[in-house]
């Protein structure tokens, strides 16, 4: 149908079916083809007339042209004009910006996305930073907890307690059958938002719109899932418009049991190389599941290792603009969850492997605040399993505060959930003992961040470094503009999961990791340090996941976990040649 792209020599490209669109076999020869060629709009028969209209993978709405409306029987159906693609991305973003409430423009882009794909995507990308806070946080995390409300068509794999036994029999349910992405979640721990049940939904269906926006899986090849085990959210359980059952949260056996089962039937139905990308489990669950799968599947959780990456690419980033190395700093966190834990591990795995030292003495660099105050050796015997390596020894104390004073911090992360506790007196305190005080509040979403950007650069008189999970518009202070950097996971996972797909990838391990913290790092430039930036301009994310990509399926490589073989030559081109356009195609 097709030829293999241009740019690529054939013995660069490993097998078409691991590569072209994302990695999935191109049947119809949609993606080998190149923009000039014609494709067919295949359904179960050819599409044609209200059908090819209905369907969001080949709508094109005004932009049929005369010649393809004759051929599929649209004549009559649309009005006369003929648009571009171009011209009906103008006009969407006109619309989009005239409403004033976010939650609008998320149920405005959602019924675009169920109404032409193509068009969704290609406006997702040309708007990334625009767009970006309303399919993911802050915005997604108010879609979600109204989800009931807003609900009009099915997104995604609904599967609850109710399908125990059959859940093999509900993944076949689903059309499409060239999975490589599964974003699953059981809804109780969404954002900084707790339980909220099968209205998590949101965040698997926004996670994979960005894989296909930033990292360029296509849209076929990803499936969000949701398992409702329950919630014990009372609002919700009481709530007439709630999508999900109505009873108390299964746990302990029956939970493990459910999920196990569900992991068993993803690998029985999509393979072994199906990327599963655990999002929002509860702590408890998060580092169970994480560990129990990770030598089995390809599994990934954003929180705990996503977050982890970004942070870390950042922090090494920040080392050009301080002059210090990794293990120079004193790292304390607040907040001792998925997200501190997974920072702290990968950021004393980094300082092992600069110096040599061992992890257990690493780790000693990096202290932790929970709820009960530091986090030390005398109350280990009390601590949950994944505290236990950050306790350290000193004498107990309480709070935030008197842990900054004590430990005398060079870098103070926020994962604690819970907005507003980088206080004053804490960010001065910082300011005193830093000239360069580098200030993380990742929580999200907005509401729930340590601090704003306002806060850190005023009360450190525009001498914090500063990075947020949520964006944050920029900051006028004693007459300099300050440009809040984003710790968003958007930077790692699209391109991770690139890398492993186009890899064929079997196993998720840390080297990995710290590969695509690596290359983000490298990315940010000059112009970003002198504006105070330590992450690139989202603007270019799409070059910049390809670079994660090569650097990721490079560490895969190395490491004699990729399936995908010959390695190409230039796997940055090869990544590149990987990912889905959303420009229209022509029909026969």
């Amino acid at each position: 149908m097709g030829s293999t792209p241009a740019e690529l020599p054939c013995d660069d490209v490993a097998d078409n079916r691991s590569g072209v669109g994302g990695g999935i076999s191109d049947v119809y020869g949609e993606d080998l083809a190149t923009l000039d060629q014609l494709v067919t709009p295949w359904v179960s028969s050819v599409a044609s007339g209200y059908s090819l209209m209905r369907d969001p993978r080949y709508n094109k709405g005004l932009a049929f042209t005369d010649k393809e409306r004759d051929a599929h029987y649209l004549t009559g159906l649309l009005p006369p004009v003929v648009i571009s693609q171009d011209v009906q991305e103008r006009k969407l973003m006109h619309n989009l910006r005239q409403y004033t409430v976010p939650l609008q423009r998320y149920v405005a882009l959602m019924d675009l996305q169920e109404r032409n794909e193509r068009l969704f995507y290609k406006l997702l990308i040309d708007n990334v930073e625009e767009l970006l806070p309303v399919v993911y946080t802050p915005t997604v995390g108010e879609a979600c907890q109204k989800y009931g409300s807003i609900f009009r068509k099915p997104q995604g794999l609904y599967i609850s307690l109710k399908e125990k036994g059959k859940i093999l029999e509900v993944l076949k349910n689903w059309p499409q059958r060239g999975i490589q992405v599964i974003v699953v979640t059981d809804g109780e721990r969404i954002l900084g938002l707790g339980d909220l049940g099968c209205q998590g939904m949101g965040i698997p269906v926004g996670k994979l719109s960005l894989y296909t926006a930033l990292g360029g899986i296509r849209p076929s090849a990803c499936l969000p899932i949701t398992i409702d085990v329950g919630t014990n959210n009372e609002k919700l359980l009481n709530d007439e418009f709630y999508i999900g059952l109505k009873q108390r949260r299964a746990t302990g056996q029956e939970y493990a049991e459910f999920l196990h089962e569900f992991m068993c039937a993803v690998k029985q139905n999509y393979g072994e190389k199906v990327l599963v990308q655990f999002e929002d489990f509860a702590n408890h669950n998060a580092f169970d599941l994480l560990s129990k799968y990770s030598t089995t599947h390809l599994v990934f959780n954003d929180d705990i290792q996503g977050t982890a990456s970004v942070v870390l690419a950042g922090l090494i980033a920040a080392q050009k603009v301080l002059g210090k190395s990794l293990a120079d700093h004193t790292f304390l966190f607040l907040g001792a969850g998925e997200a501190g834990t997974g920072i702290a591990e990968l950021i004393a795995l980094k300082i092992s492997k600069e110096t040599g030292a061992p992890i257990d003495e690493t780790r000693k660099k990096i202290w932790l605040v929970d709820s009960k105050g530091l986090i030390v050796s005398s109350r280990k015997e009390n601590l949950q399993h994944f505290k236990q390596p950050w306790a350290h020894d000193h004498e107990p104390v309480k709070d935030l505060i008197g842990a900054v004073n004590a430990i005398k911090p060079t870098v103070l992360i926020g994962t604690s959930g819970v907005g507003q506790t980088f206080t004053k007196e804490v960010v001065e305190a910082m300011a005193t003992n830093n000239e360069k005080p580098l200030i993380l509040a990742l929580s999200n979403p907005t509401s729930q961040a340590e601090c704003t950007a306002e806060q850190a650069y005023t009360w450190t008189k525009g001498r914090a470094i500063f990075g947020s999970g949520s964006p944050f518009d920029p900051v006028e202070y004693d007459g300099k503009t300050y440009l809040p950097g984003q710790a968003n996971n958007c930077y790692i996972f699209p391109g991770l999961g690139l890398g492993l797909i186009m890899s064929g990838a079997i196993r998720v391990r840390d080297d990995m990791l710290l590969a695509a913290s690596e290359a983000l790092a490298a990315q940010v430039s000059e112009e970003n340090f002198a504006n105070g930036l330590i992450y690139p301009p989202f603007a270019n994310i799409r070059q910049i996941s390809a670079n994660i990509a090569a650097s990721v399926a490079a560490t895969t490589y190395d490491l004699g976990l990729a399936s995908n073989l010959p390695r190409a030559k230039d796997l940055v081109k090869f990544a590149e040649s990987c990912m889905y356009s959303p420009v229209y195609r022509n029909y026969r």
